[in-house]
């Protein structure tokens, strides 16, 4: 068979096992298997277009594959559940600047060959340039939001938004100078500069609740990128593989700000959580909370029917979802309904509280997204909250005047019996008091999650 014809196939079965591996991660039964299967298709892809190119020796692909998979291992085993949004940010910007040196470098070979730079491969190519280079400064900033190596609020300047503009615009006379005249560096270099500043620029304004927006539009970014660098090269796996990263990014980016009730817009302009808080959730004096200690709280479970646990990222800090779990087993011995109340924008990244329950082995069906539980809590006995906060404030049904008024939250306020454990009344996300803290039916379970419910497992047990 014709080696030309084996590649094409070879590049087609990549591309379905990529198809069906996203697929199968539309659903967290299947997800683990579907990110396998990508993997794979990863592999396969990489593996044959080396081999076809024949830029490097079978040695030298060979140590290439070992040693990206000694990495690999080596950061899968270290990095906890708690810093998996810095991981993916990490991700997105080596994808984005995988994206912006191969187009840099097929530049670099147009250039000092006679041969004039096509018009398609050459708007492919500012298009990898530009959406890579923001993806790779974006995405560090955002690591250094997550880490907490820089301030992870809102940091803006007078006159943002138009020095913006004004660079942005400025890149873009960059790009149809380079089209224009395509031996000239100056431009195309420009354009790369002024990518990486703009990827800053754009993020750092964007801070508190609004970060699980950013990681998925980062995402989609690195997928655009990594297609518009299968155009420059001529390559079909990579433009469909990076097609789908890009569109499934941008249906996730749209789905986390419905579920914030934001605007991609207004995410973009950043700012969130900047506004002055007014009205009953500004001040923390105005909430008296009821603290409850581990043996009542032990005793508050015994005695209900139907539990709905809500996870936080508080829950990811304290490393607490395996006693969470085993509170969940011993409830249920006891012949009551545990349930778990998935939020989409709950912890740091989409899907963040799905990944670190599945980790504790809770069956998938435990795991209620908000929609389909909601309606639920007003038969609920006992909702026990987990380090969420913003997600479960009411002041977004009730308080125009809150930075969240409008964005959906879990119906947790008219449960019989409310307990969430926290370590102190710090404020969430959004930089706001929760007025949930202070209603009549709200007990506060103060401490570390993991050794309280720890505590309150072994009450329970005793009982």
């Amino acid at each position: 068979m014709d080696k030309n014809i084996v590649i094409q196939l070879t590049y087609l079965l990549s591309s379905i096992l990529f198809i069906v591996g996203i697929k199968m991660m539309g659903k967290t039964a299947t997800a683990r298997n579907g990110n396998a299967l990508s993997a794979v298709a990863m592999l396969i892809a990489v593996g044959i277009t080396l081999v076809n190119q024949s830029i490097l020796s079978y040695t030298e692909i060979f140590v290439g594959i070992l040693i990206g998979s000694a990495i690999g291992a080596y950061f899968a085993q270290k990095v906890e559940m708690t810093q998996m949004p810095e991981m993916v940010a990490i991700f997105n910007g080596v994808g984005g600047a995988a994206s912006t040196f191969v187009a840099i470098s097929e530049y670099a070979r147009v250039h000092q060959s006679p041969e004039s730079l096509d018009f398609t491969i050459g708007i492919s190519l500012l298009i990898s340039v530009l959406i890579g280079s923001v993806t790779f400064t974006g995405s560090y900033i955002a690591f250094a939001k997550l880490k907490g190596i820089m301030k992870g609020g809102s940091i803006t300047f007078k006159g943002q938004h138009q020095v913006n503009a004004i660079l942005f615009l400025i890149m873009i006379l960059a790009c149809i100078m380079t089209l224009i005249d395509p031996q000239n560096e100056l431009f195309i270099y420009t354009v790369l500069f002024l990518s990486l500043l703009l990827g800053v620029l754009t993020v750092i304004p964007i801070g508190g609740a609004d970060m699980p927006v950013v990681i998925s539009l980062l995402n989609s970014y690195s997928g655009i990128a990594a297609a518009a660098t299968g155009f420059v090269l001529g390559n079909q796996v990579l433009i469909i593989t990076g097609a789908l990263v890009g569109s499934s990014g941008i249906i996730l980016t749209q789905i986390m700000c419905k579920a914030m009730n934001r605007s991609l817009v207004s995410v973009l302009l950043g700012g969130f959580g900047q506004t002055a808080t007014s009205g009953p959730s500004a001040s923390s004096s105005d909430i008296v909370v009821k603290e409850v200690g581990v043996e009542e709280t032990a005793m508050i479970f015994d005695s209900a029917s139907n539990v709905i646990i809500v996870p936080g990222y508080g829950m990811a800090v304290a490393q607490a979802q395996h006693i969470v779990r085993e509170l969940m087993e011993l409830l249920e011995k006891k012949n009551i309904n545990v349930k778990f109340a998935i939020h989409p924008v709950a912890g740091r990244m989409p899907g963040h509280m799905n990944v670190l329950l599945a980790e504790a082995n809770v069956p998938y069906d435990k795991l209620v997204e908000m929609e389909q539980i909601n309606d639920e809590f007003s038969n609920c006995d006992v909702c026990l909250i987990i380090g969420a906060n913003d997600v479960v404030n009411p002041a977004a049904k009730t308080n125009p005047s809150s930075p969240i008024y409008g964005m959906p939250v879990l119906n947790v306020e008219k449960s019989r019996t409310v307990i969430v454990s926290k370590r102190s009344m710090a404020a969430g996300y959004a930089g706001i008091e929760n007025e949930l803290f202070g209603a009549d039916n709200c007990l506060m379970l103060f401490g570390d999650a993991k050794s309280t419910l720890t505590t309150v497992v072994t009450e329970i047990k005793n009982m």
